[in-house]
């Protein structure tokens, strides 16, 4: 349930800043199927690659976790 949650808040973080999938997990040098399957809530993803997003949103890893 958690990685849903998860997946739901970065998916919408991503789209507040107007970036596709693709060209996000561009910038974060993360494959986009791998993050893809990250904001669909079916992946556990690792602490460093929470971490990677939070950054690439410009966002600390407390505002990422706001709300959950």
């Amino acid at each position: 349930m958690i990685t849903k949650i998860l997946g739901q808040r970065i998916k919408h973080l991503r789209k507040n800043r107007n970036l596709s999938q693709e060209k996000f997990a561009l910038q974060i040098d993360m494959d986009r199927t791998y993050f893809a399957s990250v904001e669909s809530g079916k992946r556990n993803v690792s602490i460093r690659n929470i971490y990677k997003i939070a950054n690439g949103l410009g966002v600390s890893l407390e505002e990422l976790f706001r709300g959950i």
